[in-house]
């Protein structure tokens, strides 16, 4: 059934190359190989293929390369192709993807999802030819494909959010909805401000329960300390802001990076009296200001090892007493305004 199809094999190592032809050999196809990314451009242009199978890390021309020409090459851009790779971080397969891969896999590799995938991949190819012979537009189906996948990648980045919080909270003296009824909170304050659409919205909701990233940094004595911090340890504590910085700011993922606005801006007060840069009013960033209200309001309505729980009623009159010091007034006015709203998440 497969005898036809022309199958290429890219990979600096030999013994890899020769484990995927002898699984792809089950299915009689043509198959070719290359040790390099040049080696492997000078076969594409010179042959027909109908799929490739490639590396990503490789000396020289690497994968990702190899990729991009090949989608250049308006005569081969619409091969599919197949990253074989170890690397299995979200940006790497993210870039796979952007750079016009139809799918990746990992290695070692199953036999039989090497086969399957290669056949499905092959086939998807053929019915792209018959349609595209017959001048029926793909154009719908590939932005549906499209979507898809950055909708997979969107939703192993929010999960990944969720589960580091997480573990912020199980080293913390946080409660284990802290950070759920935070990032509520905080949609709330932003649904109610004009100057953010929906998706600011959305963001702010997946980006807030990562505000306080960096306490996994800070030790575990003044974290659950019942006393009063001294001046030493509230300097220690402070760092969470930056040290989440340090590690969040090298994401181009725009949830990543506004968890890294939250983490370092979140303590920063409205007088300009907050840390870690001791920003003032409108310098700090929105979702800072929004998440400053939403943290401190949750943290006063609930037990820490260090304070009892505020009565709710106690909690909204701080933040009202709070506007224009702690506080963004305009975001006070919103919450006073919402605050039975408020009161009923606090209370989730």
């Amino acid at each position: 059934m497969y005898e036809n199809y022309n199958v290429l094999v890219v990979d600096d190592v030999v013994d890899n190359i020769q484990v995927a032809m002898n699984v792809l050999r089950e299915d009689n196809y043509n198959l070719t190989f290359a040790l390099n990314g040049e080696e492997a451009l000078v076969l594409i242009n010179d042959n027909d293929y109908d799929l490739i199978l490639l590396d990503i890390m490789m000396p020289g021309i690497d994968g990702y390369e190899v990729c991009k020409q090949v989608k250049n090459n308006p005569l081969k851009k619409d091969i599919p192709i197949i990253f074989l790779t170890a690397k299995t971080n979200i940006e790497s397969i993210s870039k796979a993807f952007q750079l016009g891969a139809v799918d990746y896999i990992t290695k070692p590799f199953n036999a039989d999802e090497l086969l399957a995938r290669s056949r499905n991949h092959i086939e998807l190819y053929q019915s792209r030819l018959v349609l595209a012979h017959n001048n029926l537009s793909l154009k719908v189906k590939h932005q549906k494909e499209k979507e898809r996948l950055l909708s997979e990648l969107e939703a192993t980045q929010k999960e990944i959010i969720y589960m580091l919080a997480e573990l912020t909270e199980a080293v913390s003296d946080e409660t284990g909805q802290h950070i759920k009824r935070v990032a509520s909170i905080s949609k709330l304050l932003g649904h109610y401000h004009p100057a953010l659409g929906k998706e600011d919205v959305d963001t702010l909701f997946y980006a807030a329960p990562m505000h306080d990233i960096g306490k996994i940094t800070v030790d575990k004595e003044i974290l659950h300390k019942t006393s009063a911090l001294t001046d030493e340890e509230f300097e220690i504590m402070k760092t969470h802001t930056t040290l989440a910085h340090k590690v969040l700011k090298n994401s181009d993922r725009k949830i990543i990076q506004s968890a890294d606005t939250i983490a370092m801006q979140h303590h920063e007060k409205w007088d300009g009296t907050g840390y870690p840069l001791g920003l003032k009013g409108d310098d700090i960033h929105i979702y800072g200001r929004i998440v400053a209200i939403a943290d401190v309001f949750d943290a006063l309505t609930h037990k820490r090892v260090y304070k009892e729980s505020w009565t709710v009623q106690e909690a909204t009159q701080y933040i009202s007493d709070n506007s224009g010091t702690h506080f963004d007034p305009s975001l006070v006015d919103i919450f006073m305004a919402n605050k039975e709203e408020f009161i009923r998440l606090a209370n989730v």
